[in-house]
């Protein structure tokens, strides 16, 4: 038996490895291994007042934490029956736009571009070909200034509490994002130039099984209830209060990280699952870039993520200058929070943070406590996935050099756009 270790995954957020075991030409093993310590911040929040959740739980990931502050109080409302004004929907979506063009912007061209150019990293890169670069570091720079704008932070969101904002933005900075918007339309066209004249990824193919949250008449990351699981044609719904039976967490003896399965099987979430679920975002303009990019959906191969979340990004832009021109014509209301009333009750929900599905569930006590809380996040979601897409490239792959076969699990890896520390938390033994 022959077996290739990659004792670091490099450019992802968190600490993990890939290990390929080899008898002959058959493949024996492949393991996705993550060494994370379990992060505990779902017993943390036990016994705290529903307004410490949020900005304790946003702390689970500096990229991502917008996503997790939002899907916070989204859970803590459902729980209390509070229904928030189209004002604060409009812009938490927007907030969710900012995050999504910081995340999206920092991997393709930091993270992912490097494997396609053959640089160790994107500093290399930039030494050689800064324009790239420079265009992620302006677009990412963009997203957190619609971040902080929204939010009164760039990370770690103060301004958005249970049932509301503490405070609206003023229409000035609003004027102000929308300029900045309209100059980054521009850079739109560069990134799909960019990514179009890469090397085809051609080295792995697998029927997969693709989870998002289900919006089939808006474009949206932040509303909606419902997942949709599609694979080969078929379908099925799984509602935000139902979340376990898509998520099927289970330990493995390898990874820190649980691994999760719908009826058996693992599943992708993320931009390409998001496009797969939701084809209708990809008109105009999108359809166009889709089939400059050469995507056909439903794709089967992994490295496809990284189209989508191009195609993701230059509609992220568009988008959030969408709603503010929403927010501009129909007046910024000088709104406060909606009164909350704590009462005895579970809420759950679930949004797309930039890498998939984000799941966030509590329980409260009658007094508004904590009581119980699970959080599942994107790449916890993945794990099972990403592990499939390792053994298809690995038996797909004729060279069994290894120096090939580990480039290729790395540019998957990578592809997911994984947040390792994440994705583990804590699960109750019985």
């Amino acid at each position: 038996m022959s077996t290739i270790v990659i004792e670091h995954l490099a450019r992802v957020e968190g600490h993990g490895g890939i290990t390929v075991e080899l008898e002959g030409d058959t493949v024996a093993n492949v393991r996705f291994d993550v060494f994370e310590g379990a992060r505990l911040l779902e017993p943390l929040v036990r016994g705290k007042r529903y307004d410490e959740v949020a900005p304790i739980l946003s702390r689970i990931c500096s990229i991502c934490s917008v996503a997790h502050s939002l899907t916070s109080l989204k859970a803590t409302e459902n729980a209390f029956g509070i229904r928030v004004s189209p004002q604060t929907e409009l812009l938490r979506e927007l907030m969710f736009r900012g995050e999504s063009i910081e995340s999206h912007a920092l991997h393709l061209f930091l993270l992912a571009l490097p494997d396609y150019l053959n640089y160790p990293s994107a500093i290399a890169l930039a030494a050689d070909k800064p324009a790239p670069v420079l265009l992620g570091l302006r677009l990412k720079k963009l997203g957190n200034r619609i971040q902080e704008t929204i939010g009164g932070r760039a990370i770690h969101p103060v301004n958005a509490v249970v049932g509301g904002f503490g405070k609206a933005p003023p229409v000035e900075e609003l004027i102000e994002l929308r300029s900045s918007l309209m100059q980054a339309v521009a850079d739109g066209d560069s990134v799909i130039d960019l990514i179009a004249s890469l090397p085809a990824t051609d080295f792995c193919h697998s029927d997969t099984l693709y989870a998002a949250l289900r919006s089939p008449n808006l474009d949206t990351y932040y509303t909606g209830d419902e997942v949709m699981v599609v694979s080969n044609g078929n379908r099925a719904i799984v509602n935000a209060a139902d979340y376990r039976s898509l998520t099927g967490e289970k330990a493995v003896p390898h990874s820190t990280a649980k691994h999760s399965t719908f009826r058996g099987s693992p599943f992708m979430v993320g931009s390409l699952a998001r496009l797969t679920v939701n084809p209708r975002r990809l008109m105009g303009k999108l359809a166009v870039a889709m089939k400059r990019l050469k995507l056909q959906l439903p794709a089967d191969n992994p490295m496809d993520n990284n189209k989508a979340q191009a195609l993701e990004l230059i509609n992220d832009v568009e988008r959030a200058l969408e709603i503010i021109g929403q927010l501009l014509r129909d007046g910024i209301k000088d709104e406060r929070a909606i009164p909350v009333q704590p009462r005895a009750g579970t809420g759950a929900a679930i949004t797309e943070a930039p890498r998939g599905l984000l799941i966030h569930s509590y329980t409260y006590d009658d007094e508004g406590r904590v009581t119980a809380a699970d959080v599942v996040t994107p790449t916890a979601l993945n794990a099972a996935s990403i592990e499939l897409h390792f053994r298809r490239a690995v038996e797909q792959c004729a060279d069994r050099d290894e120096a090939v076969i580990a480039r290729r699990l790395q540019m998957i890896a990578r592809a997911y756009d994984p947040c390792i520390s994440c994705a583990v938390h804590l699960v109750r033994m019985r």
